[in-house]
Order: C-alpha cells, then sequence, then structure tokens
C-alpha cells in the first residue's frame, strides 16, 4: 500500500517545495515519466544532442536563451522570444525543467537556470548534477536520434528581474543592499591582465572563483557543506540579496546556482567585467599585495 502510495504522489505533481535546486540520477529517474517534468539538456552542439541524451529529454541550445548582441555576449533574451522556445519544447505554466549537460558544460546549463527563473520559473527549474556523465555513471541507458517533436506548451515568460543590468550594481554600490560577488579565477579578481581595456574589479566585490565550486572528477557541484565555506564568509547575513558578475555572465551563473543551492537570494549582473570595463564612471580597484597573501 505504501509503494502504491508513493507512486501515485510522485506522478500526481510537483510543487517547488518538493524538488531541490539540484538533483541526482536517482530522482531524475524516478520522475521521468511524469508528465510534469520536461528534461532539456543543454549543448552546444545539436550534434552532441543527437549522439546520445537522457530518454525523451529535448534539446536546448543556449544561444535560444543567452543570444550574442552588438551590446555583447550572453544577454537575456527578450520576452516573445523566450516564450516561444519554451513553448515550442513543450514546458507549460505547471511544469518543473530539469537541465542536463554534456560533460564540463554546467556553466552553459547554470546560466540556463539562472534565466528560466528570471523568465518566471522560479522554483520550478533544477538541474541535474552531474549531467548526462552522472546519469551514465549510475547505469541508466541513453538514446540517440534527432530532437523528438513535442506538444507544444502554454508557458509565458513573466520577467523576475534576476539578470540585472549595470545601473542595478552603481545602485547597490551606493545603498549597500546588496553583496557584490566575483566569479572570476583570483588572479584576474586581483588584477592580472584579462584581455578587457582595464583589469581588477568592481569595487567592494568579493571573490568566489567558479573553478572553487565544481568536482573536477563528476563536473558537477560539490557537496553543500564544502560550497558553503566559500558563501559563509561572503554573505555574513542569510538573507542578504548579492549579485555576482564574470566576464560575460556565464560563469557568475555557477555561483548564482550553488548559491542558491544554499537557499541565498542571488541575481547576475549580465553585462559583466565585459560592460563595466568599458564603461565611463565605473570605477575599477586591484588588490594590493597584502590582501593577495
Amino acid at each position: 500500500m505504501k509503494k502504491i502510495t508513493a507512486v501515485l504522489f510522485v506522478l500526481s505533481g510537483i510543487s517547488s517545495a518538493q524538488v531541490p535546486v539540484l538533483v541526482d540520477a536517482a530522482w531524475l529517474k524516478d520522475n521521468l515519466n511524469n508528465p510534469n517534468v520536461i528534461v532539456l539538456q543543454v549543448n552546444q552542439l545539436r550534434l552532441d544532442f543527437e549522439r546520445e541524451h537522457i530518454p525523451g529529454a529535448r534539446f536546448l541550445w543556449p544561444g535560444w536563451l543567452a543570444p550574442d548582441t552588438p551590446e555583447g555576449n550572453l544577454n537575456a533574451p527578450d520576452l516573445k522570444t523566450a516564450t516561444s522556445v519554451l513553448q515550442n519544447l513543450g514546458v507549460n505554466n505547471n511544469s518543473h525543467v530539469v537541465l542536463s549537460y554534456f560533460r564540463n558544460e554546467l556553466p552553459a546549463a547554470a546560466r540556463m537556470f539562472v534565466t528560466l527563473e528570471h523568465l518566471g520559473l522560479s522554483g520550478k527549474v533544477s538541474v541535474l548534477n552531474g549531467g548526462l556523465e552522472a546519469w551514465k555513471k549510475t547505469g541508466y541507458d541513453t538514446e540517440k536520434g534527432p530532437v523528438p517533436a513535442v506538444r507544444k506548451g502554454n508557458f509565458k515568460a513573466v520577467p523576475q528581474n534576476l539578470l540585472v543590468d549595470r545601473n542595478y550594481v552603481q545602485q547597490n554600490l551606493k545603498s549597500g543592499n546588496a553583496v557584490l560577488i566575483d566569479a572570476r579565477l583570483k588572479r584576474l579578481y586581483d588584477g592580472e591582465p584579462s584581455g578587457n581595456p582595464r583589469d581588477g574589479h568592481i569595487p567592494g566585490a568579493l571573490n568566489i572563483p567558479y573553478t572553487e565550486l565544481i568536482d573536477a572528477e563528476t563536473s558537477g557541484l560539490k557537496n553543500k557543506e564544502a560550497i558553503s565555506n566559500y558563501f559563509t564568509p561572503v554573505i555574513p547575513v542569510p538573507d542578504k540579496e548579492a549579485v555576482t558578475y564574470c566576464n560575460t555572465g556565464q560563469t557568475a551563473s555557477v555561483v548564482y546556482l550553488a548559491g542558491r543551492a544554499l537557499g541565498y537570494r542571488l541575481k547576475v549582473y549580465d553585462g559583466s567585467m565585459q560592460e563595466w570595463s568599458r564603461s565611463e564612471g565605473c570605477e575599477m580597484e586591484k588588490s594590493t599585495p597584502q590582501e593577495k597573501r
């Protein structure tokens, strides 16, 4: 009787309170046949998706939801385009999206995670930690072939202001209402040449290198205890907002994902250093030798 009840519970629907930000392969396997669960596999190339993907997964190319424009790389999509993309992937307003990814492409999946939350799916999107490789290591089957045809969904994008602009960052520098987190490698944060017009970091920003949050063996995020060691010193008050940035807004999304897994409130500065280092009136600072030690 208990087993029947459990199965009915899983298949009856999913609420945000039931699903963590990070899910493992076993959770996804148990919920793979739930019609409310939509698996989107993030691949830079369609060829990789067609070669191997989780059964029933749909192909999500990052460029559809994080387009490059003359204003910069990896921009927030316009709402009409985003709505169309997600509807064509079969996403409904009551869907719970699980993002998978290929090999070491966690940053791209993390950027899709931020974008989907920004578009109104906050609490309704998770990441398969370790992606496709974690699925395969568990012994679960994969399939190959072209992108399957799916029934069009009814999702409608409603922006949540999670991808913020330069003005938002400047306002928070003045007010101190948010903590700034630089997700780049420490040497770039300190001021080594980065290829941008100016080097260093946004004044007052603290550094959580995104690479420190990733388990090199699994290509997923480290366990919560490990990543909390990076966040606790940086965000002293758990409910204080944090804004993270990098060079173009992608690796900062890894910090966003990790912080969300811990329950923090975060946003991503979309223009990041690509924009900030080129903008008049946006100050920069470098770490002193004493701070480097």
